[in-house]
């Protein structure tokens, strides 16, 4: 059953609203919706807003964090972080690195699939950003460390870096990895992409780097065609110990 304090999506006609279970009421063009009638009731269920709209109530998976959740800057497109779940075999049995949280977004994808992850983040305003989101994703295997990577010990089965790359990184990631281990790095510049290959190739076996192109097709009556959106965003180094 839903609790106070639960984030939660409403889905209704041509809408759907990012709300929290408690007190208060939330008002939408449709009507306004009792955020108390909330408590209680299951996921899939429906709720009406005082002019008798309906409202699907669901619980928030990491895509629609991806949409709703509190920004501190531009996350990792689930396309990308995607690829580094896929190329990484990331599991329920990892203990994952995770640095350059951001708002938390590529955190909370993560600690859906792994045993653990330790997210860090330098800026103390963007981590606590992060906190509450992955708090509100009612994630407990998920912590936000606020400090460096390069202080980080530990041992690790994935490491990934979304952050302005040095050698210094690559080389404090190679040391937290267990032996089989993968590292992976978002870069949305080619230079910031050299530098995580050149420190690569000399301590890892096996090194990969990749770019994911995106097209959305659109459809309409006029006809189908792809979308004009850039399809770029970053490239994904991936790097076996």
């Amino acid at each position: 059953m839903i609790e106070t304090g639960e984030r939660l999506l409403l889905v209704g006609e041509d809408r759907e609203h990012f709300v929290t279970a408690g007190e208060g009421k939330f008002s939408t063009d449709r009507g306004m919706i009792d955020l108390a009638a909330l408590v209680g009731m299951n996921p899939g269920g429906e709720i009406r807003t005082h002019l008798d709209i309906p409202f699907t109530v669901l619980r928030p998976r990491p895509t629609d964090f991806f949409v709703h959740a509190k920004r501190s800057g531009a996350p990792m497109l689930p396309k990308d972080i995607g690829m580094v779940i896929a190329y990484t075999g990331m599991n329920r049995d990892d203990h994952v690195l995770d640095a350059g949280t951001g708002s938390g977004v590529a955190a909370i994808y993560f600690g859906s699939i792994a045993r653990s992850v330790k997210t860090y983040e330098v800026r103390p305003e963007f981590a606590r950003i992060a906190e509450k989101n992955i708090k509100n994703a009612r994630l407990d295997n998920v912590e936000v460390v606020a400090a460096d990577m390069l202080d980080a010990t530990g041992e690790f089965d994935v490491v990934h870096l979304d952050l302005t790359i040095t050698p210094a990184h690559m080389e404090h990631a190679f040391s937290l990895l267990s032996p089989g281990g993968y590292l992976s790095c978002y870069t949305p510049f080619l230079e910031h992409t050299f530098v995580a290959l050149d420190a690569a190739a000399p301590l890892f076996r096996d090194v990969h780097c990749y770019e994911c192109m995106e097209r959305e097709l659109t459809r309409s009556a006029r006809g189908t065609r792809p979308s004009t959106r850039v399809g770029h965003s970053g490239y994904i180094t991936v790097a076996r110990k």
